[in-house]
């Protein structure tokens, strides 16, 4: 059976219908729920649009949502009823991914209180597919959305997301595309009636609002995700010398040369660069954003240096931040994070709910900085 689009490009498909990367998934349904994860009804053998003969548009039903991830698909664990991710890696595209989520999902390194890898619940060899494998993971949240309400949220998210890193870099593991769309977070504890997979901020059945909580009133556990582009060394490849392989953002001062053609191929250090992409998501997603941040510029300054050699490395990241988190006054990390294009009316509105729940934490003496049990 084949998912794969014809050499032209990728079959028409009609809006809600099914797209042909999700082929794989209705070719394979029967197959994963016989190892225990059931997939939404948009991909069972036979399945029949809930829409058609209806007034209803395929946007406002369910098995109308298409997951947009062309490689990852939501289910269900029939054992427990948890939400989880199913990845298919193509080994030829990332031979590693596997091997590393494994490794650290695996004792003694899975204990570890720095480790933040995604877990990797177990890896499934497609019966049919020599060439492809299924990683089961648990379903996580993009680790910016529902936004940060205080700046001890941001610190407990940067603390988790530092160490990850350094926890990677002390293994020997580059993770060589540690940018905005890989770290997330296990959205469990603040979404406890759970939410849409495709349409996020909606119920499962799609019928209002998924309520969810504040960080500081549910802490999250935030993880690195993947490892497609990643590589363990040996102490004696320290330090390598890798060929550029493009990742995600497209700002990294060392594959310039590669972008602009300037030459074919070019080797680097993957370990700055690493430290290079997650200074520069602080950087544009914390610092430009948002008002307030400037205690984070000296040492995100450092982490996005032009010249690699320059930047510090992730332990010396990470003792920096632990001095910046010391010097951070209660009343600051209590204080709401404010967009720098909030108007007038949204600032009113999020302030008013930000007090009321402020006094409440003081009362409770809830910790200013939320960390994950």
């Amino acid at each position: 059976m084949s998912s794969q689009p014809d050499a032209q490009g990728p079959p028409p498909h009609k809006p809600g219908e099914l797209a042909f990367y999700e082929l794989f998934w209705r070719d394979h349904q029967q197959w994963l729920q016989s190892r225990g994860y059931m997939l939404r009804s948009r991909y069972m053998p036979g399945w029949v649009p809930s829409w058609k003969g209806t007034k209803r548009h395929w946007s406002e039903c369910e098995d109308g949502q298409s997951f947009p991830h062309r490689l990852i698909v939501d289910a269900i664990r029939v054992s427990d009823g948890a939400l989880v991710a199913l990845k298919r890696v193509p080994r030829a595209n990332s031979p590693n991914e596997g091997a590393i989520g494994l490794l650290f999902s695996s004792d003694p390194l899975k204990s570890d209180p720095q480790n933040h890898c995604v877990p990797i619940y177990e890896v499934l060899e497609v019966p049919d597919d020599a060439d492809s494998e299924v990683i089961v993971m648990p379903f996580l949240r993009l680790w910016y959305n529902p936004p940060f309400d205080t700046f001890g949220e941001v610190v407990s998210f940067l603390q988790q997301t530092i160490e990850g890193l350094h926890f990677m870099h002390k293994h020997l593991v580059a993770h060589r595309d540690c940018t905005l769309r890989n770290i997330m977070m296990d959205p469990s504890a603040l979404y406890p009636e759970s939410f849409h997979p495709v349409s996020t901020s909606q119920k499962r059945n799609l019928k209002g609002h998924a309520k969810h909580y504040t960080r500081t009133q549910r802490p999250v556990k935030y993880y690195l995700i993947d490892f497609g582009l990643s590589r363990r060394y040996k102490p004696e490849d320290m330090p390598p010398m890798e060929e550029v392989v493009i990742g995600g953002d497209r700002t990294v001062p060392e594959f310039q040369d590669v972008y602009t053609r300037a030459v074919s191929s070019k080797r680097c250090d993957p370990f700055p660069t690493d430290i290079y992409t997650l200074g520069n998501v602080m950087k544009s997603w914390l610092i430009e954003k948002n008002a307030g941040f400037e205690f984070l510029q000296p040492l995100v300054s450092d982490m996005v240096q032009e010249e690699p050699a320059k930047r510090p490395k992730m332990e010396e990241v990470l003792t920096r931040f632990e001095d910046i988190r010391k010097s951070l006054s209660t009343r600051k990390l209590r204080s709401r994070v404010v967009p720098r294009d909030e108007n007038l009316v949204e600032g009113l509105f999020r302030a008013i709910g930000h007090w009321s729940r402020r006094v409440i934490y003081i009362i409770r003496r809830t910790p200013a900085v939320p960390m994950p049990p």
